[in-house]
């Protein structure tokens, strides 16, 4: 294409969910109130694992990291979303859309990793509680943490850099109510063949690997639960798994929906509803599913009030 016959986009338009009117208004509120329910929780949980002493714990620390990443993703993508229901034109700048990417893929690869170790844990805890302390020892812990942020920034910063390379010309329609890859690479106007592939050996590797990892520590927390004696002790112990897996079940089925599928065979409107899962959905049931049925959290809680009263 010679130049002349194009000019770079320097701001894209964000279409977003519905562009029906009557629609704007009531996913406006509802959108609204999971974001502040999402809020509300994720910052709470990181007050009172931090305030409680008694919550210094493995998991509690895990379940901290993961609420901070929770907040995080919710904040980079719901506020500009929300927007959308009030303008008529949701316009973003070039490098507000590169910059909100960057931090969406960041926290996104961060959270597929960290229910992965928070799975590890439960599974050390478990299966092997005798060794529990030496194999989940404070330096572990933080290696393992340090290890998801390592790998979440080689992530945004791999797919940002080579996203940066590709030309967008005429057409700045994305269709989609944030600025991912996938969408993106549509409007595109030059070759994006390294971005798709690098897009589905990145996704394999960040979603199958934790995926397995999961379901592989679950087999055997469950094989180990069989053996419990006690019937109520097992189902206590099986309603306690089995919301954490369809937690996890439903954030990795989204992601895999809409990244591990050829892009001639993906479409963005189903995309997009797929998205709202592992973008605003999960980040706010993550604190109610992982904290709030747990009997430290709720003793915790309960201490917490009584010492602010």
């Amino acid at each position: 294409m010679e130049k002349g016959n194009y000019s770079l986009v320097t701001e894209f338009i964000l279409i977003g969910l519905t562009d029906d009117p009557e629609l704007q208004l009531p996913l406006l509120f509802l959108f609204l109130n999971i974001y502040l329910v999402t809020v509300v929780g994720n910052l709470g949980m990181i007050i009172l694992i931090t305030l409680s002493s008694h919550l210094h714990t493995p998991m509690y620390y895990f379940l901290c990291s993961l609420s901070f990443i929770d907040l995080c993703q919710s904040t980079v993508i719901t506020p500009k979303m929300m927007l959308n229901f009030l303008s008529e034109k949701n316009i973003i700048s070039y490098p507000e859309c590169m910059t909100q990417f960057y931090f969406f893929a960041f926290f996104g690869i961060s959270e597929c990793h960290m229910l992965a170790i928070m799975a590890y844990d439960r599974y050390v805890a478990i299966c092997h509680p005798l060794h529990y302390s030496f194999i989940m020892s404070y330096q572990v812990c933080s290696w393992l943490v340090s290890g998801v942020y390592v790998l979440g920034l080689v992530g945004a910063t791999s797919h940002t850099g080579c996203l940066l390379r590709v030309l967008f010309c005429n057409e700045n329609k994305v269709n989609h109510y944030f600025c991912d890859l996938l969408p993106l690479l549509k409007l595109s106007c030059s070759s994006t063949y390294v971005n798709e592939v690098m897009a589905l050996a990145f996704s394999t590797f960040n979603i199958l690997f934790p995926a397995m990892t999961i379901i592989c520590s679950y087999i055997f927390i469950i094989a180990s639960i069989l053996k419990i004696k006690s019937t109520r002790g097992r189902s206590k112990a099986f309603n306690t798994c089995s919301s954490h897996i369809a937690a996890v079940s439903v954030f990795y089925g989204s992601l895999a929906f809409m990244y591990l599928q050829p892009s001639s065979v993906s479409s963005m409107d189903q995309g997009k509803v797929s998205s709202i899962f592992y973008t605003i959905i999960v980040p706010m049931l993550n604190p109610l599913i992982y904290s709030l049925r747990n009997k430290d959290v709720k003793i915790a809680l309960k201490q917490l009030i009584e010492r602010i009263i």
